[in-house]
């Protein structure tokens, strides 16, 4: 991308948005982020953007069975050899197991779904029991605004897991981008390791009446100097699919429509050029 045509279409955004820099920055770095760390950023879009389809198509042949009132409380979802599982049930009222009333199996295809209803609901104590767990050692911490989020839980490796809390989409054209929080959860999903505030306030993509209207997008970054997990996942779940400009107080950044993030360079010569 040519960089004067950059800095000409950002100018005015970025003078907007620049004077919250100062105080509302909480990470300040040396130096720009290693290949190795945007990587690890787009990995974790990807698979959030993946949870978040299989939640949504098993979802949908879950609610063609009419499930019971009560019989759900949450849905969990995990990638397995054979492709994307969702569960779908509560923890039991010692909250010493996860009560799958039905579980949803990925076909062919990501948006292909079979799901199974069980008579007894079985209980188990794998990733499904953890993750729930995780889940509400998380929404017990999470102060967020009066409106519906989404919860998605990835493996942390050996740290744990990840438990994302993302506003939900309520606009069949409108796409929600911040106000989410990434928790580190302990292995057994009782503590809290980490808590990372990714995004401050919520801003929305709203799609153009006609495709050719959007390019590209833009937003600033005011808590690191690096794009978020889910600054990739908004560029994969939002239609149409235009890259994002991630302008932080040193550095800028483009994700591109696979949610690969490039690099661009400081700001401040970007912005002068």
């Amino acid at each position: 991308m040519n960089m004067n045509r950059l800095g000409a279409v950002l100018l005015i955004a970025f003078v907007v948005s620049v004077s919250g820099y100062a105080q509302a920055l909480t990470v300040q770095r040396s130096a720009p982020p290693s290949k190795a760390e945007l990587a690890e950023i787009t990995e974790r879009g990807r698979e959030l953007a993946a949870y978040d389809m299989a939640a949504w198509r098993a979802t949908d042949t879950v609610l063609a069975l009419r499930p019971k009132e009560g019989s759900i409380a949450r849905y969990i979802a995990r990638r397995t050899e054979a492709g994307w599982r969702v569960a779908f049930g509560r923890l039991s009222d010692k909250k010493d197991n996860f009560l799958v009333a039905y579980e949803a199996a990925q076909g062919a295809s990501p948006r292909e779904f079979t799901a199974k209803k069980y008579e007894e609901p079985p209980a188990v104590k794998d990733f499904y029991f953890f993750a729930a767990r995780a889940i509400d050692t998380a929404l017990g911490d999470f102060k967020g605004e009066q409106r519906p989020y989404n919860v998605a839980v990835l493996p942390a490796k050996a740290e744990g897991l990840w438990v994302y809390v993302i506003p939900a989409q309520t606009e069949g054209e409108v796409f929600p981008l911040g106000g989410d929080v990434r928790y580190l959860i302990s292995k057994d999903g009782t503590k809290i390791v980490e808590r990372r505030q990714l995004h401050n306030t919520i801003i929305e993509f709203r799609k153009p009446p006609q495709l050719e209207e959007a390019k590209v997008s833009f937003h600033t970054a005011v808590l690191d100097d690096v794009p978020e997990d889910t600054d990739v996942f908004h560029v994969l779940v939002r239609t149409p699919r235009v890259p994002e400009l991630v302008a932080s107080k040193k550095y800028m950044y483009q994700i591109a429509v696979d949610g690969t993030i490039t690099f661009l360079g400081k700001t401040d010569d970007i912005i002068n050029k």
